[in-house]
């Protein structure tokens, strides 16, 4: 039973994690060029170019003028945090005074009318 139990969690587990992976995409239109490492496909008014490399699979020979359907993915090669930037930074420390100062002065006006009330 804890045999059974194991396996159902493995399986679990891995079904998971294939549902991680990068979305599929795909861009139909006739090639513009071929080369090893790259292929150029027209869609609409746009150029696209997709990178390719000894794994990408192909069927039959592709030649220029032929019309291809592209499957890819797009996963980040790199991913570099920024610091913010002066202006954005002052901007935001602008925009947190005056959210501060409208919150004390609709206090005090509240704190007014109460005291006129009573």
């Amino acid at each position: 039973m804890k045999r059974l139990f194991g396996f159902l969690v493995i399986a679990l587990f891995l079904s998971a994690a294939s549902l991680v992976s990068a979305k599929d995409y795909q861009v139909t239109g006739p090639v513009l060029e071929v080369k090893d490492d790259v292929i150029v496909v027209k869609k609409g008014t746009e150029n696209w170019e997709i990178a390719r490399d000894k794994n990408t699979k192909t069927t039959g020979e592709i030649k220029k003028g032929d019309r291809v359907m592209i499957k890819y993915k797009m996963t980040a090669t790199s991913i570099e945090g920024k610091e913010p930037t002066k202006a954005k930074a002052d901007a935001k420390a602008k925009t947190d005074a005056k959210a501060a100062t409208d919150s004390k002065m609709a206090t005090d006006a509240k704190a007014k009318t109460e005291a006129k009330t009573k």
